[in-house]
């Protein structure tokens, strides 16, 4: 199976973390790290992100919040070939995030070009870091299934997320979603589509 990349956000994921407990519990995972997880610099996190991709071949990808961005910012470069798929959880809203972290991020703008690798989008009712017309806006731009958690806050330990078997679900329908890419060309780019579902 091909291996799954953790990619936490902002100051990386802690120890009660619910991706920390991933790589616990998933041995073909494998955490991203970065040299400053305080200071995200996007062309930094994504020359790491894309030299582990060249050497894993290929593989799927667990984002949490900003790590959700750096996953899309893969978008129309080589190494988005390389994803067999992702799950993006709680993505963050850079225009949120700049002004409740001021200083600590160089990230651009927020990427806006459709994935070309299945993705599924988790976000919740009450994200204070990303607002659910804005989480629905940008899971249609990437062409992503968007799953409503509810009430779930940022899905982070301060919500109330350790261990998650309900992202180890989600992952599981993802992966379904992939088993037959290796049977049909490559999508061609159009303007984005997006779905929406129960959680």
């Amino acid at each position: 199976m091909a291996p799954v990349l953790i990619l936490p956000g902002l100051f990386g994921s802690e120890d009660a973390h619910w991706q920390t407990a991933w790589l616990r519990d998933h041995p073909e995972s494998r955490l991203v790290g970065q040299d400053n997880w305080d200071h995200p610099h996007l062309s930094l996190w994504r020359a790491r992100l894309e030299a582990v991709l060249e050497d894993a071949g290929e593989a799927y990808i667990v984002a949490h919040s900003l790590g959700c961005l750096l996953a899309a910012s893969l978008a129309g470069r080589p190494a988005a070939a390389r994803v067999r798929g992702a799950l993006l959880v709680a993505p963050c809203d850079l225009l949120v995030t700049e002004k409740l972290h001021p200083g600590q991020i160089a990230f651009g703008t927020m990427p806006t070009a459709e994935l070309p690798f299945p993705s599924i989008v988790v976000g919740s009712l009450n994200d204070h870091y990303m607002s659910l017309d804005r989480l629905t806006l940008f899971a249609r731009l990437w062409g992503s299934e968007l799953r409503n958690a509810g009430l779930a806050g940022h899905v982070n330990v301060a919500s109330g997320y350790g261990r998650w078997p309900g992202g180890y679900r989600a992952f599981e329908t993802l992966k379904a979603r992939t088993r037959h890419l290796d049977k049909i060309p490559p999508k061609k780019p159009s303007l984005g589509r997006g779905a929406s579902s129960a959680w």
